[in-house]
């Protein structure tokens, strides 16, 4: 529902409550305000969590944004938006607390939910924060199979910034297991594709692997 059309519809639907003794339109008004808060709530969410990767201060309102868009889209049946609520919930955890075993749970539930309608672009996400967390865990064979994974759904979907953002992730991965050649690589990939599709600010990540590598 855009623009004007819900608040039209949300009037109407007070009005028919209020004064014409409709108590259907109650649930209705339900219906139509949560589908209007639920991705708000999400992008409020997303703006904080750039904002934190910008300048590295936390801002709790952040988690609350996205539990109440996990709330919401289970509500209304949403099972894509629910994913990518659960999956920015594992992301507070992992990325703004630094604790990626609370937050791996919620990229399962992510992964599973996401997957079950199809929704490759969250669950490329979901199942690449999974692999940061395996490597983070010295279980790199499932690190380098779920980024590997994450980029493959990346492509499939013609992701190309995330895509190039995966091959950076993998690049580090080979790096750190004693496979310079092969990180090297995967940088030059993710320099083509990000080329390719104007994604700047993962050419700057590049570049930092690139110096982080030959140090």
């Amino acid at each position: 529902m855009q623009g004007q059309d819900w608040i039209e519809r949300a009037g109407e639907l007070f009005e028919a409550a209020m004064f014409r003794g409709d108590t259907s339109a109650l649930n209705q008004s339900d219906e139509v305000l949560d589908s209007v808060e639920a991705p708000l709530a999400m992008a409020r969410g997303k703006v904080l969590h750039v904002r934190f990767l910008n300048d590295r201060e936390e801002n709790t309102q952040e988690l609350v944004l996205f539990e109440r868009a996990a709330e919401l889209y289970e509500r209304l049946g949403d099972a894509s938006g629910e994913a990518d609520a659960l999956f920015w919930v594992g992301c507070w955890h992992q990325v703004v607390k630094g604790d990626g075993a609370a937050g791996r749970p919620y990229f399962e539930r992510s992964y599973a939910l996401a997957k079950s309608v199809d929704d490759r672009m969250t669950m490329s996400y979901a199942i690449r924060h999974l692999g940061f967390d395996d490597k983070d865990a010295g279980r790199f064979d499932q690190a380098r199979e779920r980024l590997t994974e994450s980029v493959t759904l990346r492509r499939e979907i013609g992701f190309g910034p995330g895509e190039a953002a995966g091959l950076v992730a993998l690049g580090y991965l080979a790096a750190e297991t004693g496979a310079p050649a092969a990180a090297f690589r995967h940088l030059d990939e993710a320099q083509s594709v990000a080329e390719s599709c104007g994604a700047k600010a993962v050419l700057g990540w590049i570049e930092q692997a690139r110096t982080h590598i030959r140090s």
